[in-house]
Order: C-alpha cells, then structure tokens, then sequence
C-alpha cells in the first residue's frame, strides 16, 4: 500500500506543493507564483494535482489562508477570490481523501506533531508575516471555535488609539511593515530586503533597532493576552523572520520588560516559554498533513 501524500500550501506569494510519506519525510517539493484570480489560480492547482496522478498517492492536504468550514474555504484572507472554494468536492472525482485546513492552523499542527512543540497539550504558534497568524491547542485539542475562526490573531485590536486596520494586529504587528519601516530609516532603497534590514538591526543601528525592539513589543504583548486567556505552556515564533534568532530571543526579553513593569500579572500568571518554529516556512506543508492524518485516522486534536 503506497504511503505517500501530498501537501499543497497556498500563500499570497508562492503556491508550495510537496510529496511526503506518512513520517513527515519529503520526498519531492516545489512551489509556483501564486495567481491572481479565481479561474487561473484553479487552473494552477489543478496541474499542481495532475502532476501525482497515477503516483498512487493515499491523500491530498491544503492548507489556505481564510476561515475553512470543514472543506471549504470562506473569505480567503488576502486571497478573497478563494471564498466558497471547496478542494474535496473539486478533487472527490480522485476517490482519495481530502483535507483542508486554515494556514494558521496548520503551523500549530506542525509543530505539535514534529517540532519545538512536540507532545505538548497546552501551546500556540504564532507566524509573523504581512499580518500575524496563529493556531492554538488546548487540552490536546485544536481550538477551533464555533464558527471556525479561533486563533484569528490579526483581528486583535493592539492600539485603541489608531481605529480601523492601522490598530489590527494584522497591520500594528506585522513583520513585513516592520522590515519596510527598518529599511525606510536607514535609506535602502529596498523597502523589502529583510537581510538588509537585519543587518541593521544586529549591528546596533539606533533606528533600525527601536523599529525592531517596538515591533518584538507588540508581539509580546498579543502572548500576554493570549497567555491570559487560555494559559499555554510553551509558544513557537514562525514565520519568515523567525530564521533569524534574534527574533524570538528579544519577544523573550520584551516580554520579561512588559512583566516587570506589572508585577501583579509577573506574579499571578505563569509565564510561557516562548521558542523558535522548527519548521519556519515549511510548516503549512507539515501541518497540513497532519491534519489529514489525523481526519484518516477519524481521530480529533
């Protein structure tokens, strides 16, 4: 019985597709520019799918941007036009199964499935980004929500001060205004060379590291609130900019400074780890899979 699946990642740039066996191990991988309309992006997929035909393959795993309904896609996050979009109705002709999940989502899983956050029953991943993705098991359960939209991290509202979107996490916190803000102050021409920005950044320029240090405080902020509501273990920084560690070393230590000036909440809430991402960009690819594992196996996280 053949033992290999394939996982297809669908991002705003980039469509990732790879081949892997029941393991997590990648056999094959590849990614093509992700389409700007309905018709093309279908189009796009649909070759993607045609490629492993005949490769008896068990299962196909999407992860997408937006809230997923079961199978289907609502809203399609910053791709709008995959709203209604539904990857096991299109792909039943197949007779293999079909799994959708939301890309936040599938970080999580992967994480908790083979990465830094192994085995554990209370945690998060958190992916920085163009706006702040985020999946959270609780109980050893995937935290889900009623309506499918649990773990929205880029609707929170980080500043009260600045209404409409400039005041979502999705803008106030996201990586990509971070590294646009980075390279706009030391003048590179570049606005979206995060290498560059980094540069900057670790070797102490004045402007590039406030920009930073006040971007990694917004992030510990949204783990604080998070931590309050639901009291994690341990979070995974993914995303990116997570390969660099500097990342995920300075939320530890923004975090640390937001406790000491709330001695009430230091003492009262239990402070959660708060790690790198094993898997950086590949996560979706994993946890994608996972998650058809897991709806083959009729077992729930």
């Amino acid at each position: 019985m053949s033992n290999k699946y394939i996982s297809v990642d669908i991002g705003g740039t980039n469509v990732k597709f790879a081949e892997l066996d029941r393991a997590g191990h990648i056999i094959t991988k590849d990614k093509v520019s992700t389409p700007t309309n309905k018709e093309d992006f279908l189009e796009s997929i649909d070759d993607i799918v045609s490629q492993f035909e005949g490769k008896d393959i068990r299962g196909i795993s999407f992860c997408a941007p937006g809230k997923i309904e079961h199978t289907k896609i609502r809203f399609g996050g910053s791709l709008p036009f995959l709203d209604g979009v539904d990857f096991a109705q299109r792909y039943k002709k197949l007779g293999i199964p079909v799994a959708v999940i939301n890309d936040g989502k599938a970080s999580v899983l992967a994480e908790n499935w083979l990465g830094s956050l192994k085995d554990l029953n209370n945690c998060a991943a958190i992916t920085l980004g163009t706006g702040v993705g985020g999946g959270i098991i609780v109980n050893g359960r995937l935290l889900n929500g009623v309506h499918f939209q649990a773990g929205e991290i880029s609707f929170l509202q980080l500043n009260i001060d600045k209404p409409g979107y400039d005041g979502l996490a999705a803008s106030y916190a996201s990586a990509v205004r971070m590294i646009i803000e980075v390279n706009t102050a030391i003048g590179n021409a570049d606005k979206k060379d995060g290498l560059a920005a980094f540069r900057a950044i670790k070797r102490g320029d004045p402007k590039a590291v406030k920009i930073f240090n006040e971007f990694c405080r917004r992030i510990a902020y949204i783990i604080l609130d998070i931590q309050t509501v639901v009291d994690l273990d341990r979070i995974a920084i993914g995303g990116g900019i997570s390969a660099q560690s500097i990342v995920a070393k300075e939320i530890n230590n923004a975090y640390d400074q937001i406790l000491d000036q709330l001695p009430l909440v230091k003492t009262t809430l239990t402070r959660p780890k708060i790690v790198d991402a094993k898997f950086k960009n590949s996560a979706n690819l994993y946890g994608a899979l996972y998650n058809l594992l897991l709806h083959m196996n009729n077992e729930k996280l």
